[in-house]
């Protein structure tokens, strides 16, 4: 049986995650994604509303024209986790594929989200919620199972495809959080038999590897925001806390402890509602009875209303902006276009990295600085990354063994040191290490 790697995007840069596995005749997709700082070059861009060739031509959704030269037909769409960069281009061109969508149930029910807003195309794929640990059966000669891991987002897996030849194994994005704050660890026990099944080829993600030792846990996370925030337990000044809205583990922390301090947690922005809400409902996450949320801009702007009339130092918003998107929150109260006025003395507290390509930083720099001139304090880098760094990567390695690496899940930068890091591990570039390029073909020997 011929197997084939296929790459649609991701590996020119991060974000736009897509990559194509032929087997014989039958095809396994794994992600389709978005990638929002070319969305955020375009201020008028309505994605919604907009056709998957303008997105492809944008740079914002993977290029899988290229699928019509692939010999097969599509069997699966497989989707690791939530985040847009492995989601959000599904309402732009799953329809193209007569195959079911297979994710987590926290995935599967943020993909329905995503589909329902959708305006230009009907998306009828059958979305399949397939829990870590279990398996599915694709066909005859291809099985799907989803292991255990832990993320920045909740209902993290890593997907490995079972082949007549061995197992391939997809794993963007992941880290070796052995102390998570939410969900288990992840399942090393199950990666090490399948490494010794035997894994024919590993893709996966290359966004930390030049970052040495471990990642740490999101306990480290916990015990940072607890230290930061419960030292101004009698302080009367704002305190506004962002992260990203997709990371429910944090989101909970960063409640738990507004609670602790006698703040009221307030979620204050669409996606922020979205991630917690859709967590809390399907029980994957219980918050302080004392938390709010409010998505809609008039709802919100009442609360910040009311938040000033009643006294911030009763209240914690927990905020989208931490990238200084324009329109989100953070960077609409920093701006002046909210009821809210920033006062000397006031904080915000960035429980985020800035991700690293030029928009983001300099959105954050107008942010922070307008917020500096108000007197405001900022605390940065409260976080710790979702993302596996050096020694996670050795580890990962040891466990399944694989005969042949991809690296994905980056600029040539990224990938190319990944492939360093893989020849310092007894690897060869060129024979079992592949650096691969947005809509290359790679026939695994």
């Amino acid at each position: 049986m011929d197997i084939e790697i296929i790459t649609l995007g991701g590996y020119n840069e991060v974000g736009r995650n897509m990559t194509a596995v032929r087997c014989g005749k039958e095809i396994v997709i794994f992600d389709m994604g978005l990638r929002l700082d070319q969305i955020m070059i375009h201020e008028d861009a309505d994605i919604e509303n907009m056709h998957s060739l303008d997105l492809i031509q944008m740079k914002a959704i993977p290029d899988d024209t290229m699928m019509n030269t692939v010999e097969g037909s599509v069997k699966a769409i497989v989707c690791t986790h939530g985040h847009l960069d492995h989601i959000g281009a599904i309402p732009k061109l799953a329809h193209r594929y007569n195959a079911p969508i297979i994710s987590t149930p926290y995935t599967t029910e943020l993909i329905r989200q995503q589909i329902e807003g959708e305006q230009k195309f009907g998306v009828n794929n059958k979305l399949f919620a397939l829990k870590g640990g279990s398996k599915y059966r694709i066909s005859q000669n291809l099985v799907l199972e989803f292991v255990r891991t832990q993320h920045s987002i909740i209902d993290a897996v890593m997907a490995v495809l079972h082949t007549p030849r061995g197992a391939i194994v997809y794993a963007n994005d992941f880290k070796l959080d052995r102390t998570p704050v939410i969900g288990e660890p992840p399942d090393f026990g199950r990666l090490r038999q399948i490494g010794a099944e035997g894994v024919l080829a590993l893709i996966v993600e290359s966004t930390n590897v030049q970052e040495n030792g471990r990642t740490h846990s999101e306990r480290i996370a916990r015990n940072l925001v607890r230290d930061t925030l419960t030292s101004y337990e009698d302080d009367k000044h704002a305190i506004f806390v962002s992260t990203f809205s997709s990371h429910i583990a944090r989101v909970k922390t960063i409640a738990e402890c507004a609670h602790e301090i006698g703040r009221k947690p307030i979620l204050l922005g669409r996606s922020m509602e979205k991630y917690s809400s859709t967590a809390e409902q399907m029980k994957l996450v219980a918050f302080p009875e004392t938390l709010s949320m409010y998505g809609n801009r008039r709802t919100v702007d009442r609360a910040l209303k009311r938040m000033m009339k009643t006294g911030m130092d009763k209240f914690l918003p927990i905020v989208t902006g931490h990238q200084g998107e324009s329109g989100a929150i953070l960077t609409r109260v920093v701006m002046g276009s909210t009821p809210f006025r920033f006062e000397a003395g006031d904080k915000i507290v960035f429980s985020a990295k800035i991700i690293p390509n030029p928009m983001n930083v300099g959105q954050r720099y107008l942010v922070e600085t307008r917020a500096r001139m108000m007197g405001v304090r900022i605390f940065d880098n409260v976080h710790v990354s979702g993302h596996a760094c050096r020694e996670d990567h050795y580890e990962l390695l040891h466990l399944l063994n694989p005969q042949h690496i991809v690296p994905a899940h980056g600029n040539i930068d990224m990938t190319g040191a990944y492939a360093q890091f893989s020849e310092e591990c007894g690897y060869t570039l060129g024979n079992d290490v592949h650096i691969m390029r947005n809509g290359q073909k790679l026939l695994v020997k």
